[in-house]
């Protein structure tokens, strides 16, 4: 469950008129955190970043699944789950053991996925993924 900080926070840069992804970097920000204080790990900066964005969609924000090519099928339809939890509005947990597992998994990981070294080597990395075209349509220019 995210902290009633981030969440404040995401519905401020709601109101703001901010990018989805924007409201969501609230959520992978939190991850981060708890990945540094040690409350788990994850087994990289990708599984981190990963985890937020699903915490996000969960919390109402509206990101959209990534596109067919983007990501595995199972990420889409992972994603598109997670929205429709959001617009149902039902709020379980879920299966106690399976949350449990996952959990203890993933407090048997590293710490290194949130240092500030991996997260850089992420974003330098990431875009070469992408094709010239995506990447210059994203420089900012408007």
């Amino acid at each position: 469950m995210p902290d009633r900080d981030t969440i404040k926070a995401a519905r401020r840069d709601k109101r703001a008129g901010k990018a989805p992804s924007t409201q969501a970097g609230e959520f992978v920000r939190e991850e981060m955190e708890h990945i540094r204080e040690g409350e788990h790990g994850a087994r990289s900066t990708k599984q981190a970043i990963a985890i937020g964005l699903s915490k996000a969609r969960r919390a109402g924000v509206k990101l959209p699944p990534p596109k067919a090519g983007q990501a595995s099928a199972r990420t889409r339809r992972q994603a598109e789950r997670d929205l429709g939890r959001a617009k149902s509005g039902r709020q379980s947990s879920g299966s106690t053991k399976r949350s449990r597992a996952s959990l203890r998994a993933l407090k048997k990981e590293g710490r290194s996925a949130a240092s500030h070294e991996a997260l850089a080597s992420h974003a330098r990395n990431t875009p070469r993924h992408r094709s010239a075209r995506s990447r210059r349509s994203s420089r900012g220019s408007k």
